[in-house]
């Protein structure tokens, strides 16, 4: 049930004041409830919602605090599995059109202005979010417009790109070390630094290449030394490269083979620095259907690979990077952060630690529903809430009397926001989803109100 389930999620949040800690309780309920709907509409009453900007722009408590209870139960979750994917990913909180927003900073240019989030998504191994491990925001310095330019001259410590040594450290941290953990990035995190971290013996990094670096081959980089590898089979993967088109099936020749990574010719501490022997992974699209620019995926691991088998599971892991992307277009398009009118930056961080949690809910109920279809879906949604789903998309008065199943639900959920359901459409996507529960909110709280009526007696 929800309320049930919001109160679970933060058992353990401290807030300083059993007030706050129901308080947010409540506002992380109203959203999860409407989302895509502004505050005021998912709050429903004005003293809710002055409530809810109120909590935001508390000075008693952080951002952090809020997200520490999720990430507590994250980690609670992720005990579950013998092996997880930390996923990590970085996007911009675009708020140009806010310009009284006080304390933000320079996105990709001086005339664009907001929050940098950088995110690590706990994954099962077969594609279910488990919640968030880290989140670090931040607003540039108008200063540092331009330093990029500058990035050999200056150690990881000193650049942005030191948020992924950061997330993988935390990760490490956090994750009880009998827990196989893969710590998974694009092309942002081929960093050498990244790849020298100093790693427990259960935690592996995934990342996509991009650097064509120098290598103990004959060929001498990488780009052409793995190309000269044989074809070791073909693997069909499904991909879908934005929110709007289907999704599509792809077939990739894959090599793989071990290669000693030397040391950047640039880098600044190459003194200190020796090789890294890894992994590397290539899966091409050597036919693709007209008019489709063919997918070319070059994996760096640490994970040992040994056969075909092995690394097609690294290519289906990497297939869930995607999950990151959907978090964040989540939080944008579903939950609509970047339309919040809040005052300052620190209330902006206040409301997205708050959205995190909705945010990472409704990825959980889409990707659950398609991993654990066959769930009752009452561990999710209320009896009225089931019922009067039922009931309207059944078109029939009298709900069934036991709960439908959680894949069956959220088919229905969608059903209601717009969600077709033909052939080749494939499984119900998150914005169908956010949509389809926005309307059932209505419905069933309309239900509720009819079937707790009862007439007084003649």
């Amino acid at each position: 049930m929800r309320e049930k389930w919001a109160a679970q999620e933060l058992a353990q949040i401290d807030l300083g004041d059993a007030r706050r800690n129901k308080r947010l309780i409540r506002i992380v309920e109203d959203l999860a409830a409407q989302p895509a709907s502004s505050v005021p509409q998912a709050c429903e009453n004005v003293a809710a919602t002055k409530a809810a900007y109120n909590f935001w722009k508390s000075p008693y408590f952080s951002a952090s605090e809020i997200r520490r209870a999720h990430i507590a139960r994250t980690i609670e979750r992720v005990k579950d599995d013998q092996i997880v994917l930390a996923i990590q990913d970085t996007t911009s909180i675009d708020l140009t059109n806010h310009p009284k927003t006080k304390g933000v900073g320079y996105l990709d240019h001086s005339q664009s202005s907001g929050l940098k989030v950088h995110s690590t998504l706990a994954a099962t191994s077969n594609g279910v979010p488990l919640g968030i491990i880290e989140q670090r925001v931040w607003a540039r310095e108008p200063e540092n417009l331009g330093i990029a330019k500058k990035r050999r001259q200056r150690q990881t410590q000193q650049k942005e790109s030191q948020r992924w040594l950061d997330g993988l450290e935390l990760t490490q941290k956090l994750i009880p070390p009998e827990i196989q953990v893969v710590t998974i990035g694009d092309s942002e995190a081929d960093i050498f630094d990244l790849f020298s971290f100093k790693r427990s013996e259960n935690s592996h990094l995934l990342i996509r290449g991009t650097h064509n670096r120098k290598v103990n081959h004959c060929a001498k980089y990488l780009h052409q030394a793995i190309r000269q590898i044989e074809p070791s089979g073909t693997l069909a993967v499904e991909v879908k490269r934005s929110p709007e088109p289907s999704a599509r099936t792809a077939v990739l020749t894959m090599r793989f083979t071990s290669l000693d990574i030397q040391v950047p010719l640039h880098h600044i501490r190459r003194s200190q620095l020796k090789p890294i022997s890894l992994q590397i992974i290539l899966a091409a699209e050597e036919n693709p259907p007209t008019g489709i620019n063919p997918i070319s995926w070059l994996l760096i691991t640490s994970w040992e690979i040994n056969s075909l088998e092995e690394a097609a599971r690294c290519i289906e892991w990497y297939t869930y990077r995607w999950l990151i992307e959907r978090y964040h277009y989540t939080l944008k398009s579903g939950c609509g952060i970047e339309k919040l009118q809040l005052e300052t930056a620190d209330r902006i961080q206040m409301a997205l630690a708050t959205y995190t949690i909705v945010a990472w809910r409704l990825l959980w109920l889409t990707y659950s529903s398609r991993v654990n279809p066959d769930l009752p879906c009452d561990a999710v949604l209320e009896k009225s809430e089931w019922q009067s789903l039922c009931a309207t998309i059944n078109h029939n008065s009298i709900p069934p009397d036991k709960p439908p199943s959680l894949g069956a639900a959220v088919r229905m959920i969608a059903t209601l926001g717009d969600f077709l359901g033909r052939i080749g459409d494939g499984e119900p996507g998150v914005k169908t989803i956010w949509r389809g529960l926005r309307r059932l909110h209505d419905i069933a709280a309309t239900w509720k109100l009819l079937h707790s009526y009862s007439p007084s007696p003649c």
